[in-house]
Parts: structure tokens; C-alpha cells; sequence
């Protein structure tokens, strides 16, 4: 039973997750908040630079962007949601900033993981799950949702990760693949090299180069090189050490919003562990996570159509930005030829669940 506390809120506001990754698996969250509160307001507070991600959602009343690093951007945060007239707030973050940043823009009763020094000063939240004197790692997915479960809310019978995607904007991402010279018919395989989280979690340039030649060598297919901001330089070293033919979206500006129709259009996937592979299971798209420093249980959630690849190294996982021990290994024993043998298996089997549904 829902906390009798939440049972009169009528204006809720959610602070979502920083990263790509985190935002698509908290969704199952967000359709959760919207089938508990069906008549209340519901704020998204998020990240200017995710805003995409949530374009064409049902979910959120308002998306109101965060920049609460900063005495003015907490001034602007306060600005945008007091007229709101915010009953409560959900922290999908775990750092004390974000509490205070709620309680900044004058947010009555929070709500969260009670972590840090904030536990001393939720309204309520649960303890997260300890193992060995740590925190558990858990799939964020179920992380976020025994957030929901705690509050006493009904969860979703089958929760996965959504994207939404209106025709219009479907139609627009379309439109660009047709002036690149994509076809309805071809074959598409997307890639993408890029991680913000730092240069461990990337796979090296030139083995993408080599497996877009092998891909195209085998498939006759197209190849999207899929390019977020800041990374047109590992993009660009790709395209010069590689003979196939690329389709280098980095000579355009493509937002979150953009992503979701090219993700959605491949026909797979090989990604490092990155925000656009949770696009990928969003829209049921095959793809290969090329895993490197990361522990794999946070992720572990939907996978009926991932194959995850990594390496049982003894520094797996580090969680480091940079490789410490400088040889970088986690990446570099994951070639393109093993990566190679996952993408004929992955379209063999995608093509049989076809068969069978036929």
C-alpha cells in the first residue's frame, strides 16, 4: 500500500539519473510514478544535454532542466519549480548535492536512497543493500524501482527500459538516413566507439576500422558510425584506418532526441558499455556490448537480445576512467575477430526468432 504521506500529493517532481545509460533504466520508474499518480503533476528535473531522452515521453507534465552546480543554476532551478507547487521529490541520484538542491527550491518532502550524509535528513527512503560491508551491486533497473517498491507503489508487471518516438520525429531521423543513401532494404549495423565516461570503457579505434571491414566484407551491409559530441576524433581515426565504407555521423549534429530513429533503424548493434546500447534494448534492437571496466551486474536486466563480451581478467572490474595499469587489456584481448563470430551468431539467431514467429 502506498505510503499514506504520498496518498495526497498532487505535484510530484523526479530528479533523474546523470547518465545516458541510467535515465533509459530508470524509465520502468517513470511509467511506475505516472500509473501510481495518475492525476497528479509529474516533473522530470534532468540534465540539459539529456532533455532528448525524454522527448515524446507520457510520463512527465513538465521536464524541467538542472544545472545545480552552480548559485545560479539553483536559483534557476528554484525559479522553474515553484510555481509547480512541488508536494514531494524523488532522488534517482544518490549524492547529498541532489538533496539539497531539492530542498534549495523549497521541495517539502524528499524521497531517496539513504546514502551519505543526506539519510541523516530524507522525509524517508530505504538503506541500500549491503553485502560484504559494501554496497550490492545490483541491476540499476531493480535499484530504482525498490525505490517504488518501498514507497508502497504498484510496480510494472514486466518492467524493461522505453523510448518513445514520435512519427514526426521517427519520419526526420528517416529522412537523414535516406540522404546518407541508406535504403529501405539494406542491412544496417551500427557502431559506436564513444564513452563519456572515459577512455577504459572504449574499444580501440582501429579494431573498430578492421571490424567495419569485415562486417562490410561479409554483410554487404551499411555502416553507421554512430558519433556523440566530443568524440568526432575517435570517430575521424576510425574512418581514416578503415577501407569500408562509413557513414560518419559526426559530421552532423546528432542530439539524444536524433539517436533514438538511427538505434531504432539498425538492424544490430556493437557498442562499448555506453548510453546507446540501453537505446538498443529499448527498441529491441540486437546488439554486442563490448565490456571492458565495468561490473556487468549493473546492467544485468533485459538482455534477451545482448550478448555481453568480457574478459575474466584479475583487475576486472576496476571502474576506473583511465586504464591504471596502462596496458588496457580489459579492451584490447576483445578483438574484431571474436566480435565477428558474436555478430554472425546474433543475426542467426534473430534471424530464427523471425522464422519462428512467422
Amino acid at each position: 500500500m502506498m505510503l499514506p504521506a504520498l496518498q495526497s500529493v498532487k505535484s510530484l517532481v523526479v530528479r533523474c539519473p546523470n547518465w545516458v545509460g541510467d535515465i533509459v533504466m530508470a524509465t520502468p520508474v517513470f511509467e511506475c510514478l505516472r500509473n501510481n499518480f495518475p492525476n497528479a503533476t509529474i516533473t522530470a528535473c534532468i540534465r540539459p544535454y539529456a532533455r532528448g531522452i525524454l522527448q515524446d515521453a507520457p510520463w512527465f507534465d513538465h521536464i524541467v532542466p538542472c544545472q545545480d552546480k552552480s548559485l545560479q543554476g539553483l536559483r534557476h532551478l528554484r525559479a522553474a519549480l515553484q510555481p509547480l507547487k512541488p508536494d514531494a521529490g524523488l532522488l534517482l541520484t544518490n549524492t547529498t548535492h541532489s538533496f539539497l538542491s531539492f530542498k534549495f527550491a523549497g521541495v517539502p518532502n524528499i524521497y531517496g536512497y539513504r546514502r551519505n550524509l543526506r539519510k541523516y535528513f530524507l522525509t524517508d527512503g530505504p538503506e541500500p543493500q549491503r553485502e560484504g560491508g559494501k554496497y550490492k551491486p545490483l541491476p540499476m533497473q531493480e535499484y530504482y524501482l525498490e525505490l517504488c517498491r518501498y514507497l508502497g507503489l504498484v510496480l510494472p508487471l514486466q518492467p524493461r527500459g522505453k523510448l518513445h518516438l514520435s512519427d514526426v520525429n521517427n519520419e526526420r531521423g528517416l529522412a537523414r538516413l535516406r540522404n546518407w543513401g541508406v535504403r529501405d532494404e539494406d542491412m544496417v549495423i551500427g557502431l559506436n566507439p564513444g564513452a563519456s565516461f572515459g577512455s577504459s570503457k572504449c574499444w580501440p579505434a582501429e579494431y573498430f576500422a578492421r571490424l567495419a571491414e569485415m562486417l562490410q566484407e561479409s554483410l554487404h551491409c551499411r555502416i553507421l558510425l554512430l558519433v556523440g559530441p566530443g568524440e568526432e576524433g575517435i570517430a575521424q581515426k576510425i574512418v581514416d584506418a578503415s577501407c569500408a565504407s562509413i557513414i560518419n555521423t559526426g559530421t552532423e549534429r546528432v542530439d539524444l532526441a536524433d539517436l533514438k530513429p538511427l538505434i531504432k533503424r539498425c538492424d544490430l548493434l556493437v557498442t562499448n558499455d555506453t548510453g546507446p546500447r540501453h537505446y538498443a534494448a529499448a527498441f529491441d534492437v540486437p546488439h554486442i556490448v563490448l565490456m571492458g571496466p565495468t561490473n556487468a551486474q549493473y546492467t544485468n536486466a533485459n538482455l534477451e537480445k545482448t550478448r555481453v563480451l568480457q574478459r575474466d581478467l584479475p583487475c576486472v572490474p576496476c571502474h576506473k576512467k583511465i586504464c591504471p595499469l596502462g596496458h588496457h587489456a580489459c579492451m584490447r584481448e576483445i578483438t574484431p575477430e571474436v566480435v565477428m563470430v558474436e555478430v554472425h551468431a546474433m543475426l542467426q539467431a534473430t534471424s530464427q526468432s523471425i522464422l519462428s514467429m512467422s
